[in-house]
């Protein structure tokens, strides 16, 4: 795939998550792709395949009470990862949280493979949804 084809793939994750639409999510990870979350709070880790990727997606729609929101502002394609900058929006527990985040992604073969995801507070982001 290209760098066009790369960053619409990432458009189309995006539009997906904030639709809720699962079927294409799971569509565009290889089932052993590899999605890291910084930070220490309850949601933070290595999700291995999948499963497990789409298993954490869940996860935010749930404690957040369906709100999680991922907002696209840009989509770097290169040779070897896509960038997507976003603003990250949810609430939970009578609190909002807005924050400006990068998501790297490394695509093969149309599939995303492995993804790292950087919040611009980590700590905030931690206690949010722990």
């Amino acid at each position: 795939m290209g760098n066009e084809e790369d960053a619409a793939l990432v458009r189309r994750g995006y539009a997906a998550f904030n639709s809720g639409d699962i079927e294409t999510l799971k569509g565009l990870f290889a089932p052993d792709a590899v999605w890291r979350v910084g930070g220490n709070g309850g949601l933070a880790g290595v999700k291995q395949g999948a499963d497990e990727i789409l298993a954490y997606f869940g996860e935010l729609f749930s404690r957040s009470g369906g709100t999680a929101k991922a907002e696209l502002q840009d989509v770097i394609a290169g040779e070897s990862h896509t960038v997507a900058l976003q603003t990250s929006q949810a609430q939970r527990n009578g609190q909002s949280m807005e924050q400006h985040g990068v998501i790297v992604f490394t695509l093969k073969d149309g599939k995303v493979t492995e993804v790292n995801e950087f919040q611009e507070d980590t700590a905030k982001a931690s206690e949010f949804w722990s």
